[in-house]
């Protein structure tokens, strides 16, 4: 047991005091940085888009300057050629042309030498359709407050309910945004984190593979306490780095947490809808998820002879890990009901992307988590004991023939042993 934890704090020292972890923890805090740097002199920034107007009737160019949102200023030019003339000069972003047809159809063309992004185009789009369902409303002789009354949206709102025991339905806290967004949240993390440390813990078994220095190593330590000592000395490398980023958020919250938009959020959402029973299943499975794949991650690292194969052997891991990155994020955001998600949200590798999300849109019951967490948990249990077993063979396996031709030679000395 004692060479167990030399093993794993061996290792666990090695990759948090290596500089490549350093990088690794800071990228998230130097991105954020500088999403906020861009953000905060973006909105100190005065500077509006000027866009000249033209068309052949100037009352139609000035209603639509009058109509000008703040981030924008809508000039009127006296032609299409003096708006070209201004747009060569640089006095204008843009140039937008807007001629009438019959039946009072408005056709607008924007001209500028760099694209102005859809969100120009998209308010120039709203603004020439409210001035052309104006026109037409005039025509058939309807008053403003007609016209608004026709464009005025159905409410709608969802309620979340639930039954007593004597099935009366009673209405329930609505967390499911703070639920969809925290599970969106740990897909990514997971994808993250298990492409990272896979490649993290396959290179540190396939180094010292690659350099023979194993047979002196197992010939003073059992191969499954090895294997143990480097499965867990990565993993609490990998929940230091979660710890950090945990800190870091909660020192964060007392800066965000006035900010109008984070504050709405907040006072949206129920304490038991952040410490509840769908963020503990949440983080059991991210958790699971991330050893579950460095345990495989490990094994097929243990297959290589070379080091610089490692990138190669490591390929399942990342298309399987890639394919419940995808489900979750695609289909199952969407669909959550879909039959390929409620099968695939109990098989192990891809439960811990599908059942959070489907736990979150509330298609899957607390009894449904609970027996694919136990699928998951029997399926890593059963994994690790047999990758350690294997472990023993593998690592003294040196052959150049493939991946496949390795796990044969492996196999035939696992059963002489």
């Amino acid at each position: 047991m004692n060479k167990f934890w030399v093993i794993a704090a061996d290792v666990y020292k090695k990759n948090v005091r290596s500089i490549s972890f350093l990088i690794m923890l800071l990228v998230p805090f130097i991105l954020g940085g500088i999403v906020y740097v861009a953000g905060y002199f973006g909105s100190q920034s005065g500077e509006v888009d000027t866009i000249g107007i033209t068309s052949s009737s100037t009352e139609l160019a000035e209603s639509m300057s009058e109509a000008a949102p703040e981030d924008y200023e809508f000039q009127v030019v006296d032609s299409q050629s003096a708006g070209e003339e201004d747009l060569s000069d640089e006095k204008i972003d843009a140039l937008f042309v807007v001629d009438i047809e019959d039946n009072n159809q408005l056709n607008g063309t924007l001209y500028s030498e760099s694209n102005m992004g859809q969100s120009v185009e998209l308010t120039l789009q709203q603004t020439l359709n409210t001035i052309q369902t104006n026109m037409r409303a005039q025509e058939l002789g309807l008053t403003t407050e007609e016209v608004g009354s026709l464009n005025q949206p159905a409410n709608f709102e969802q309620q979340s309910v639930n039954f007593n025991d004597a099935e009366e339905m009673e209405m329930g806290e609505d967390d499911e945004d703070f639920n969809y967004a925290i599970s969106f949240a740990s897909t990514i993390i997971l994808f993250v984190f298990i492409i990272t440390y896979a490649g993290i813990i396959s290179q540190e078994i396939a180094s010292e593979k690659g350099t023979r220095i194993m047979e002196v190593i197992l010939s003073s330590t059992r191969a499954q306490v090895h294997f143990y000592g480097k499965l867990l000395g990565i993993l609490l490398v990998a929940v230091t780095q979660m710890v950090v980023y945990a800190a870091a958020f909660a020192i964060s919250y007392q800066w965000v947490k006035d900010i109008d938009v984070i504050k709405n959020f907040i006072d949206s959402i129920s304490l038991q809808g952040i410490f509840g029973t769908f963020l503990m299943f949440t983080l059991v499975f991210l958790v699971l998820g991330v050893f579950i794949y460095a345990v495989l991650a490990a094994l097929c690292g243990s297959l290589v002879t070379k080091t610089e194969d490692t990138s190669k052997v490591i390929l399942p891991v990342t298309y399987l890990s890639l394919i419940g990155y995808l489900l979750g994020i695609s289909l199952a955001s969407f669909d959550p009901s879909n039959i390929i998600i409620r099968i695939t949200s109990y098989i192990p590798f891809l439960s811990s992307y599908l059942m959070p999300i489907r736990l979150a849109n509330e298609t899957a019951s607390i009894q449904d988590a609970m027996i694919s967490l136990g699928i998951l948990v029997v399926s890593t249990v059963l994994l690790t004991m047999a990758s350690a077993k294997m472990y023993k063979s593998n690592v003294l396996v040196y052959n150049d023939k493939g991946l496949l031709a390795t796990l044969k030679q492996s196999f035939t000395l696992m059963k002489n042993q």
